[in-house]
């Protein structure tokens, strides 16, 4: 049992991808680095993910910031103006996701229609 838990714990698999592999995660990701500045706030984020509900768009910022995917910087204002952009380690995740996000619009039929039929 403790070896189990042992390569579970260094499995880079299970353990890197459980921190973006949802759809939110990933559909942050390609948000923010599609956006022409870089740069986005919670509301703007929010506008291009309607379907994702407010606490969970806010755990899933949270959780990406944990895993230094994203940066989150606060301004000292009032109200408080808090925006979001890629890390360099979520910067160098990008190519990866595209290439993913490439092959799933190739092969949606194949993998999301004959599955519907």
């Amino acid at each position: 049992m403790a070896d189990i838990q042992a390569s579970y714990l260094a499995c880079p698999i299970r353990q890197v991808i459980s921190r973006f592999g949802d759809k939110w995660s990933m559909l942050v990701l390609y948000t923010l680095n599609e956006s022409e500045t870089g740069v986005m706030r919670f509301n703007e984020l929010r506008h291009h993910m309607t379907d994702c509900s407010q606490k969970m768009l806010s755990a899933t910022l949270k959780n990406l910031e944990q895993s230094n995917l994203i940066n989150r910087k606060v301004y000292p204002e009032v109200p408080p103006r808090v925006e979001y952009s890629l890390s360099d380690t979520g910067k160098s995740l990008m190519p990866s996701i595209t290439s993913l996000i490439n092959w799933a619009n190739e092969h949606f039929d194949d993998v999301v229609t004959k599955q519907l039929a």
